[in-house]
């Protein structure tokens, strides 16, 4: 049995050309949007990121500036950068960047962003009012993980969803998502007991613990479709994700990495970015 691959790249060409055509409507309405990217580390693979990122905006015609305040900055100094993008009429979208200056906390920092403008919904009251039912921006990873689901019409109502990895950006925010559209979920992490006992019987399993390779053929029901959100650098320069590629054999679906829940992630955060602008005063 070999897993169909759930490729993100044509999602996220669509997605990409609506962010376009939104951001020009706006920009010809006198309200170009724009998003703030603040980083403060020394992180090649940030720095990739937040370069990449840069010429998907420009591409989908909404402005982009990086606020690098280096890996010395203390958490006054981005806290102060934060408070400022979000009191300027001219930025529609902020996030900031990890890995950040040992000791520091996204969610302590990111309470500095105005929830209006958290694209990638980082604020604690973000995380909040999507837990609630209010409105809000998703994390986009995690927004990542059901649209792809959506794109290959793979049903979520009663399926059994495990997510492996509890992060406020990833892990919780996916499950909470699953759980909306009535998964019945199950969160597993570093202390479960029995990991494989667990993520078999999902039939839907997402991985985002970052750990490489972490799920291997014992760890998958036969049939299940598997959403691969790591990715790990490896010593030549490449990427793996945190599914070892011989799940395909076992899986019904597999995300790829590259190319699966990565560049479906970038186009929705910069569709959020236009979201936030149109909603802007």
């Amino acid at each position: 049995m070999n897993a169909v691959t759930l490729s993100g790249r044509e999602l996220a060409a669509d997605i990409r050309t609506g962010a376009a055509a939104r951001a020009a409507e706006l920009a010809a309405a006198g309200r170009p949007p724009r998003l703030a990217a603040v980083t403060a580390t020394d992180d090649e693979a940030s720095a990739w990121y937040v370069r990449s990122l840069g010429s998907s905006a420009a591409k989908a015609g909404i402005g982009y500036d990086v606020y690098d305040l280096g890996p010395a900055a203390t958490a006054e100094d981005i806290e102060a950068t934060l408070a400022r993008l979000s009191g300027d009429p001219a930025v529609h979208g902020i996030i900031v960047q990890s890995p950040l200056p040992g000791g520091m906390r996204l969610a302590g920092l990111a309470a500095a962003i105005d929830p209006a403008k958290d694209v990638d919904g980082t604020n604690p009251v973000s995380l909040g009012r999507l837990m609630t039912g209010l409105p809000a921006f998703a994390p986009a990873t995690a927004a990542a993980v059901i649209s792809l689901l959506d794109r290959y019409r793979i049903a979520i109502e009663g399926r059994r969803a495990v997510v492996v990895g509890r992060s406020a950006v990833v892990g919780k925010p996916v499950a909470h998502l699953l759980l909306d559209r009535d998964a019945t979920v199950s969160i597993c992490h570093s202390r479960t007991r029995d990991l494989a006992a667990v993520t078999a019987q999902a039939d839907i399993l997402v991985a985002a613990a970052g750990h490489a390779r972490l799920i291997g053929t014992g760890h998958v029901a036969r049939g299940a479709t598997v959403i691969d959100v790591g990715t790990n650098a490896t010593s030549d320069g490449g990427m793996v994700g945190d599914v070892d590629p011989e799940v395909a054999e076992i899986a019904g679906a597999l995300s790829p990495v590259p190319g699966g829940v990565g560049p479906v992630t970038t186009a929705l955060l910069l569709r959020q970015v236009t979201e936030a602008a149109a909603g802007a005063a």
